[in-house]
């Protein structure tokens, strides 16, 4: 029986897709290969992924790297939820090189950073100077990972807006950094830590601006987030939970059923338009 070239791809300038595969229990997905490089990670689930002959177990938190024309099969023994990550080489070596060197000879510039762009960019310099002081294979290939991260970093700080109140920027700033990191672990805590202040101050200006402390403001970001996905996409809910930033299920629902009344079921089958779900985040 002849392997099947399976999905190939017309990737986009990232030279990256990620999208969601799903097993019914019992399904078998014969023999394949591609002709790009794939990671699939379990969501939830069990099953079994033979690479080149080998079998091995698939289930929950379980990783696999594919490479090119590698043949492999995957067999569901449970409903099995994948999250698959396909790359070109070729295509991520032109988006790195020409899009990001794009970008950064336009000019030189000057960052005067925010608390917050500090504290992540601070990590990855001292990231840089212990692999370069390590100086082992791995060490040396993840240098050029950290410095993209850094200049990403400082490419989004130059578009942050300020504002004169320095409790209003301490608010905004917090704001901002929940719509983009609501995916993480966020605790107060951690995230009064990340601000320099402490959980009691940041709650307070934070509700004087807002009327919701941050963590009340996450998690009207995340199920909002959550509702567009239940709208508009076919995507597993287990799926959904992990990509919005929950780590259980039953807490995922437990918080969506609290904002917005129902299941994420009834949610999904309710039949709103995606209109209806911009109440959830001011």
């Amino acid at each position: 029986m002849d392997k099947k070239l399976l999905r190939r791809f017309d990737f986009p300038d990232t030279g990256i897709i990620l999208y969601e595969s799903k097993h019914r229990r019992g399904q078998f997905v014969s023999e394949h290969y591609h002709d790009h490089f794939q990671v699939l990670y379990a969501l939830d689930g069990e099953g079994e992924i033979t690479l080149d002959g080998k079998a091995y177990n698939f289930s929950k938190d379980k990783v696999v790297l594919i490479n090119p024309n590698c043949i492999h099969s995957i067999k569901a023994t449970t409903k099995l939820t994948v999250l698959v990550l396909a790359f070109s080489v070729p295509a991520l070596k032109v988006a790195i090189q020409e899009e990001l060197l794009t970008l950064i000879q336009k000019n030189s510039r000057h960052f005067e950073l925010d608390f917050y762009t500090a504290s992540e960019i601070r990590p990855l310099f001292r990231k840089m100077l212990y692999e370069q002081k390590n100086d082992d294979f791995f060490g040396n290939l993840s240098m050029p990972v950290y410095l993209l991260e850094i200049i990403i970093q400082l490419l989004r700080q130059q578009n942050f807006s300020y504002v004169q109140d320095a409790n209003d920027i301490r608010s905004i700033q917090i704001k901002e950094y929940i719509e983009r990191h609501y995916f993480n672990n966020i605790t107060a805590e951690n995230l009064s830590s990340v601000f320099g202040i402490s959980t009691r101050y940041m709650n307070d200006i934070f509700k004087r601006k807002f009327n919701d402390t941050p963590l009340q403001y996450l998690q009207k970001v995340r199920i909002h987030q959550a509702k567009e996905l239940l709208l508009e996409s076919d995507q597993d809910i287990v799926s959904i939970c992990f990509e919005v930033g929950y780590e259980t299920l039953s807490t995922f629902y437990r918080t969506f059923r609290n904002l917005v009344g129902i299941s994420p079921n009834k949610f999904r089958m309710s039949g709103q338009s995606p209109s209806d779900i911009t109440d959830t985040v001011s």
